[in-house]
This record gives C-alpha cells, sequence and structure tokens, in this order.
C-alpha cells in the first residue's frame, strides 16, 4: 500500500457557522475518519488554523506574512491515508464530509525519502 495525502480546502466557515452546524460537521468528520481507521487506511492528520500563516521563499528566504490566497483555496487541513492506487484514494476521498459544504479535497502520494 501507499500513503496518499489529503488536502482540504473549503468546505465549512468554522468562524460563521451556528453552533449545530458546527456540532454536526464535527460529527460527520469524526465518523469518517473514525471508519478509515476501522479500515485500517487511516494515518492522521489535523485541521490547520486559518488566515494565520507565512510564506518563505527565494533564494533569499524572503518571508511574507499570510497566504494570500482566497479563504476557500487555503489548506484547512489534513489527514494521510493508505491506499493501493490512486484511483482508490480518490474513491475513498468521495466520503469526506467537506463536500456537504462544497470543499475540495487534493490528493498526492507521499514518496518514502
Amino acid at each position: 500500500m501507499k500513503d496518499y495525502l489529503f488536502l482540504f480546502r473549503g468546505g465549512l466557515d468554522f468562524t460563521k457557522a451556528s453552533p449545530e452546524q458546527l456540532q454536526q460537521a464535527l460529527m460527520n468528520w469524526k465518523n469518517w475518519t473514525e471508519e478509515l481507521t476501522k479500515q485500517g487506511i487511516y494515518a492522521g492528520g489535523e485541521r490547520l488554523v486559518r488566515n494565520e500563516a507565512a510564506v518563505v521563499k527565494g533564494y533569499d528566504k524572503q518571508v511574507a506574512d499570510g497566504a494570500y490566497i482566497a479563504n476557500n483555496e487555503q489548506v484547512g487541513g489534513y489527514i494521510t491515508i493508505k491506499a493501493d492506487s490512486l484511483q482508490q484514494a480518490i474513491e475513498i476521498s468521495k466520503g469526506c464530509p467537506i463536500f456537504n459544504f462544497d470543499g475540495s479535497v487534493e490528493i498526492r502520494e507521499v514518496i518514502k525519502m
């Protein structure tokens, strides 16, 4: 099996959601990751802080505050899973609760160094 990284963008805006929406969304995420864990393919992950970021780039290692991209394009979290192929990882991602709020999942194979 290979490792795949799921990068989550968009989805529910936790700063604008009602307490009921938050509770339901968090329960959906918990249920999904528990199911992946039962299948033995969940390898961990976390939510990321929105709107607090920095970019370091170039030969001079210049630092810029913020990610400078639209809120719905920022990476809001990630998980890693195990799958036999990219196609299988795509199918696994389709159960992700982020799609209930028009979010997206970028899927990348992890190369072991």
